[in-house]
């Protein structure tokens, strides 16, 4: 049967129309990039709302702030578990351990997870535990340097269990500067390399002696050389011996650009709420401009208030610097 053009093309016709109503068929989708001039333009998706910005730094509370409670020489008592709804209640997003206030129970496995889980309640983040009384890391004698690095490993773990990422440990010993900075920084090598394989830094604090002084634990820092090595720049420890104090600007200076942790050491304020010994705009300005924005921790250590007005009296003066280097 021959068919011609037209009669093909009818033909053709009936059955697309039949196909596109039996069976379904979908028309091609049309040209995005062309609308429809008879309908409404499909509404524009919803802006997204602006990112918060992020602070300078944020705020922590070491527990040392809390001393006497804690040793239970002051009116109001606590313990560690306490600790937490303390930090919250006075509106701190993290916290710093002591090791002394639970001394006995760093593989207490069922405590820490008690700790953990009231941690978590409260809303907070677990920063660091501070270690003393664990020996010398840098004993000059080789044995009892060993013992020191051997003592921290519960530290480690017990940090590692409640979510922290670090220790903050002390860097004693003796000898002249150079000995001493080459046993300090064997002892802290060899603590480094047991936490790094668990993921967990060391950090030291200038807290006496040599570490006092800026310039000396610096230079241990690149002696260590380890990435998980690195420092807790406290604003008021900087006192190496009973004759010397170290420029505490200088020393935080020095020891910034090691920093995963700073301490807010404060002791009194004047009638502006002012730290007296330590200018925290002047600091702060070092702290930042270091490229630091994590937690400053508020350790006040003075006696003229109560704990908890001490501690927030600093809290404040950090939120004001922090407003102001803000702006």
């Amino acid at each position: 049967m021959v068919i011609d053009r037209r009669s093909f093309l009818r033909h053709a016709a009936g059955i697309g129309g039949s196909l596109g109503l039996g069976a379904g068929l979908r028309a091609w989708p049309q040209d995005p990039t062309k609308q429809d001039p008879t309908k409404p333009a499909p509404a524009a998706p919803p802006a997204a709302a602006p990112a918060k910005p992020q602070p300078l730094f944020r705020l922590s509370l070491a527990e040392w702030s809390l001393h006497r409670a804690l040793f239970g020489r002051s009116e109001e008592k606590l313990d560690t578990l306490g600790f937490p709804r303390v930090a919250r209640e006075l509106g701190f997003e993290g916290i710093e351990y002591v090791n002394a206030f639970f001394k006995d129970k760093a593989e207490d496995a069922k405590y820490l997870a008690e700790l953990k889980k009231i941690v978590s309640g409260e809303g907070l983040v677990s920063l660091l535990i501070m270690c003393d009384g664990e020996g010398h890391l840098g004993d000059p004698d080789a044995k009892a340097r060993a013992q020191a690095v051997t003592n921290h490993h519960r530290w480690v773990e017990a940090a590692r269990t409640l979510g922290c990422h670090s220790i903050r440990v002390n860097a004693q010993s003796s000898g002249s500067f150079e000995e001493q900075q080459k046993l300090a920084a064997d002892g802290l090598r060899r603590l480094t390399e047991f936490a790094a394989e668990r993921a967990m830094n060391v950090i030291v604090e200038n807290h006496g002696g040599l570490s006092s002084n800026g310039a000396w634990l610096a230079g241990v820092m690149r002696r260590v050389d380890h990435p998980r090595c690195g420092t807790l720049p406290d604003f008021g420890n900087f006192r190496v011996s009973a004759e010397e104090e170290y420029d505490r600007y200088q020393g935080v200076r020095e020891l910034m650009p090691f920093a995963k942790a700073v301490s807010a050491k404060s002791h009194a304020f004047d009638e502006r709420g002012e730290e007296t010994r330590t200018e925290y705009l002047r600091m702060l300005r070092i702290v930042v401009e270091a490229g630091y924005h994590g937690f400053v921790g508020v350790e006040y250590e003075g006696d003229a208030l109560p704990e908890r007005e001490g501690i927030l009296a600093t809290k404040r003066l950090l939120e004001r610097v922090r407003n102001t280097l803000s702006a």
